[in-house]
């Protein structure tokens, strides 16, 4: 800001525009945007965050991640946050290179918030999840060098008053899932989990177990999913999205629900019942 402005902000602050934070930096400093960035000139090696589940239960929707990143067949982190509060009533998981992919979804809270405030109301649910499919597609440069990010978006809907899921490839593809769905290296195995376990009219507690569980089959069959580590005390991160808001599962009840899988699984490791 200088004396010539009149101590004002810039004129792009000063008139009115789409509601997308997106676009708005897209227009007056795309070299801010992860998607505008010059390519690499090679692959690179970065850290990759794996396994989200996600599942609906009677009144809400659950959103669960291990802890793990790994860098080729290093494990790059132990303790990785991989589920975020998209806002009030969302959240998002995310799988694929970790660095893009957090700063994907930093970049996806400050467009809720700035569509919230200029529009005086809360997108619809599908609305952010389209929303969230243009800022994939804008990443599309990036994940044809290898550096791809394929998050899963769930949320509760007021208007029907569900729990609704919905995933995405990497050209901006969004499909809504039903039930249960989930993401990254382990999914084929905790898919399978769930399809077994999940069922209409669950409870929360349940739907926890549930999600918890099928992070546990995930981890003991896909290296690069980190199960629970008792020792240094890293559980899986667990969201809950329901009429009241989104929120996330104490420490105290994620471990009751891995310690209720340990039991069930001593002696019987493949889990059959």
């Amino acid at each position: 800001m200088s004396a010539a402005d009149g101590g004002q902000l810039p004129g792009a602050y000063r008139t009115g525009g789409s509601a997308s934070f997106t676009e708005f930096v897209g227009a007056h400093a795309p070299e801010l945007l992860p998607s505008r960035r010059a390519l690499p000139t090679r692959p690179l090696e970065a850290p990759h965050g794996t396994t989200i589940v996600t599942l609906t239960y009677d009144g809400g929707l659950i959103m669960a991640g291990d802890r793990r990143a790994t860098m080729g067949n290093i494990i790059a982190n132990r303790d990785m946050e991989k589920v975020f509060a998209a806002d009030e009533y969302s959240v998002v998981g995310i799988a694929g290179t970790a660095g893009l992919a957090i700063e994907l979804v930093k970049l996806f809270q400050v467009e809720l918030e700035h569509y919230e405030k200029i529009e005086g109301t809360l997108m619809s649910l599908e609305g952010k999840a389209n929303r969230l499919a243009t800022m994939i597609r804008g990443n599309l440069g990036m994940a044809m060098q290898g550096l791809s990010v394929v998050p899963v978006f769930g949320g509760f809907d007021p208007d029907v008053g569900l729990g609704r899921i919905f995933s995405y490839d990497v050209t901006g593809g969004c499909y809504e899932e039903h039930d249960h769905h989930s993401i990254g290296s382990g999914s084929l195995f905790a898919r399978g989990s769930m399809k077994k376990r999940w069922h209409p009219g669950m409870a929360e507690q349940e739907a926890i177990a549930v999600a918890v569980e099928a992070l546990y089959d995930a981890a003991d069959d896909d290296s690069a999913t980190g199960g629970p580590d008792i020792t240094r005390r890293i559980w899986p991160t667990v969201a809950i999205v329901d009429s009241h808001g989104a929120r996330f599962a104490d420490e105290d009840a994620v471990r009751g629900a891995v310690d209720a899988v340990i039991v069930a699984r001593t002696g019987n490791p493949g889990g059959a019942r």
